[in-house]
């Protein structure tokens, strides 16, 4: 490591006890206080430029995001229950429900499925598995009708089938 014997701005002689990596150079312990400051700055600015053509070089070497494909699945013609908003329905619905205001309405039926399912019915009945599991207790998995889930086919139920069906 070069160790100069005199300051390069006041020409002061310099004389350290201990020369360590961040100590100066080239300038005596007073002329270094003057120059922090802008040393700083180019430290800052330097460090901020690299990080930023870093960054540059990075997105511009990334490839493209590939196209959006959009697939729709068998219940993609369906039509969707809409809410009409005309005076006279609002009108005919609020003779309604002063009408019937003990019974609650039933909400029409709107899918919201993926591809490859299909919707369940209100009216459908809906129950548990009940299979023996390796852990020992019934299976939990809801399932249509009576049956069992995809895992225990063919298996009997813990339980009797009153236990089993959810309440809807």
């Amino acid at each position: 490591m070069y160790r100069p014997n005199f300051c390069a701005e006041c020409g002061a002689h310099i004389e350290r006890t201990r020369w360590r990596l961040w100590t100066s150079r080239r300038f005596c312990p007073v002329c270094e206080k003057r120059f922090r400051k802008t040393i700083f700055v180019w430290l800052t600015l330097t460090t901020f430029a690299l990080l930023g053509a870093g960054f540059l070089f990075g997105r511009a070497g990334r490839p493209a995001a590939p196209p959006l494909i959009v697939e729709r699945g068998k219940f993609a013609a369906m039509p969707v229950a809409s809410n009409n908003h005309s005076p006279q329905a609002s009108s005919n619905s609020a003779n309604d429900n002063s009408a019937s205001t003990s019974e609650p309405r039933p909400t029409p039926f709107v899918s919201n499925v993926t591809s490859g399912e299909t919707p369940t019915d209100p009216n459908e009945t809906v129950s548990l598995c009940g299979a023996r599991t390796q852990k020992g207790t019934p299976c939990q998995r809801r399932v249509r009708g009576t049956g069992r889930c995809w895992q225990h086919r063919g298996k009997p139920a813990m339980l009797p089938p009153s236990k089993l069906i959810v309440p809807a």
